[in-house]
């Protein structure tokens, strides 16, 4: 059993991952009935990063700014080009793919009662709300604009405090640090229980009679992952941006997609990039702030299902108003980390712009829950792998421009 025990901790977590994700689909089709109990090993994966991810965020954050020292490029700017160019061409592409690709939807009814924002004031309003949140609040509820607001003020404050002080926070970032590393090494158990999860009370049934639509949204997101993103990678980098690209999808994308939760993949990318031998006071800041403003997969889900009420309705769209809701959606998707239920309850504002009523609008939203078995996984695999793309594309691009050794690749 130890020598069993010791070649599982041999593997790298992307293999023991890979081992999980195989053994969970045989025993969740083989036999289901005893898989179910391995599910509540998904639940609590998921719940230990979720728990984790706030206070990992508060700490690190505050102890970055604390320490930083003035001269030192953080590469924020560069960041945040890249996260809201990125979540525009996005929105772009989602937008001249449904133009090729119209899709029609037979529509569902069932999200009548949910409450969907009012429009972009109502969207960005509850953004800045979120910033002046209580911090113990902001915590609880893992409002990462808040806890990010907090932390930096913070930070500041503690710029002039002793090094003591200073010390003991980062102490206690490295001992929450210390706790991430611990429930990663999970990762394979708790990847395991969410697929039995997904495959024995989900299945893919329910997804067959909305095939094109998926097409038409896993593509545009494919589109953005594998053509897109390594374009904005080869710009920075001027170099092949795919071994980059893959190491990211590979180490981010695969736990995202499985976790559904950009919030609980905050701490496997902060792992990420210190194995890519990131900046730490760079990325502390810029994975937190990715989670909430770099939303690529929610601006190709909200410019395709808009289209696709659209067509169904049989109205026209000239091409200024389709670049106007390409800007639309990057926006929604932008504050759709503020708003319950993500993505799909900011349909409706951008139907408002063709000016589909509310009822038939949310009747698209009830579609998007329907396919949201794939949707959402695939949509958080791409925001979050990204989140990290962007941070190592940004840094790297400094390092190429001062005649640094530029390293891509994770073992």
């Amino acid at each position: 059993m130890k020598k069993l025990w010791n070649m599982w901790n041999r593997l790298s977590l992307v293999k023991q991952i890979c081992i999980g994700l195989v053994v969970g689909i045989i025993l969740a089709i083989a036999i289901p009935s005893v898989a179910k109990p391995f599910i509540i090993l998904g639940s609590l994966f998921v719940g230990a990063l979720k728990a984790v991810a706030p206070i990992l965020v508060f700490f690190l954050v505050m102890a970055a700014i604390a320490q930083h020292k003035s001269g030192h490029k953080t590469n924020m700017k560069s960041i945040l080009v890249l996260y809201l160019l990125g979540t525009f061409l996005a929105g772009f592409i989602a937008v001249i793919a449904s133009f090729i690709f119209p899709v029609t939807l037979t529509l569902a009814t069932g999200s009548e009662d949910l409450s969907a924002p009012g429009g972009v004031v109502e969207v960005l309003k509850t953004l800045l709300m979120s910033i002046v949140d209580n911090p113990v609040s902001a915590i609880y509820n893992a409002n990462y604009i808040g806890i990010l607001a907090w932390a930096i003020l913070i930070g500041l404050a503690l710029k002039s405090a002793p090094d003591t002080t200073k010390t003991m926070i980062s102490n206690i970032s490295d001992a929450v640090t210390k706790i991430v590393t611990w429930i990663i090494k999970f990762a394979p158990f708790g990847i395991m229980g969410l697929v039995i999860e997904a495959i024995t009370t989900s299945g893919l049934d329910a997804l067959l009679d909305y095939g094109k639509l998926l097409a038409v949204l896993l593509g545009c997101m494919l589109f953005v992952a594998l053509v897109v993103n390594p374009i904005m990678v080869f710009i920075c980098i001027r170099q092949n941006p795919y071994p980059l690209v893959f190491t990211c999808l590979r180490e981010s994308g695969i736990t995202a997609f499985f976790t559904r939760s950009s919030a609980a993949n905050i701490p496997v990318n902060m792992r990420l990039c210190e194995k890519l031998g990131l900046n730490k006071d760079t990325y502390s800041v810029s994975i937190p702030l990715g989670g909430t403003i770099n939303m690529a997969g929610a601006a190709v889900t909200i410019s395709v299902l808009t289209l696709a009420a659209v067509h169904t309705l049989d109205i026209q769209v000239d091409i200024p108003t389709a670049v106007i809701l390409s800007v639309l959606s990057a926006v929604c998707a932008c504050g759709a980390s503020g708003v319950a239920g993500g993505s799909l309850l900011l349909i409706p504002l951008a139907c408002s712009l063709f000016g589909i009523p509310d009822d038939i609008a949310m009747q698209v939203v009830g579609v998007g829950f329907i396919v949201g078995v794939l949707q959402d996984s695939c949509e958080t695999a791409l925001n979050s792998s990204t989140d990290a793309l962007f941070t190592a594309a940004a840094e790297f691009r400094e390092r190429r421009k001062a005649g640094g050794k530029i390293n891509m690749n994770v073992s």
